[in-house]
């Protein structure tokens, strides 16, 4: 279906000019060319390995698109720069709870485990899925990230 609805654009937050450019760029190709969607992920990861909407995106497209192998790759390259940049250990399973905001770099780690946890799911790694929704449901015990959603899925599929 055609929309006549111009693209204005999606609110990646504080990026470099060049990365949200490429991120814009991507987000288009995605529609018509997920091989073009990737190459302009990846040159924004090139750009700057610090701005993680793009790791976001890159795991998005790989999920969406049933390559679970480069999701999984994209989001736990992610979780570790966003832990790196919050402060954390590497290791998911020495986070402490801890009060995040809505765009900081916690939040980024919170709701990229959430993913991983999905795809792990998708890849039928249900312990591994298991693992990482018990971490959250600690770590986040109010479901700011949307977890709770995953944890109904897993159940979903544990039925």
């Amino acid at each position: 279906m055609h929309s006549d609805t111009p693209f204005e654009g999606i609110d990646f937050g504080t990026v470099p000019d060049g990365v949200d450019d490429l991120l814009q760029q991507g987000v288009l190709a995605c529609r018509r060319d997920r091989g073009a969607a990737d190459a302009l992920f990846r040159e924004a990861l090139a750009l700057d390995p610090g701005a993680l909407p793009t790791y976001f995106c890159l795991y998005k497209i790989h999920t969406y698109s049933g390559r679970l192998d480069a999701a999984r790759e994209a989001a736990e390259a992610g979780l570790a720069e966003a832990a790196r940049q919050a402060g954390w250990p590497g290791d998911w399973r020495r986070w402490q709870p801890a009060e995040t905001g809505a765009a900081d770099a916690g939040r980024f780690a919170l709701y990229t485990l959430k993913a991983l946890a999905f795809i792990a799911l998708r890849d039928g790694r249900a312990q591994d899925a298991a693992a990482m929704l018990a971490a959250l449901a600690d770590l986040d015990p109010k479901g700011a990230t949307g977890w709770t959603v995953v944890a109904e899925i897993a159940e979903g599929c544990a039925a």
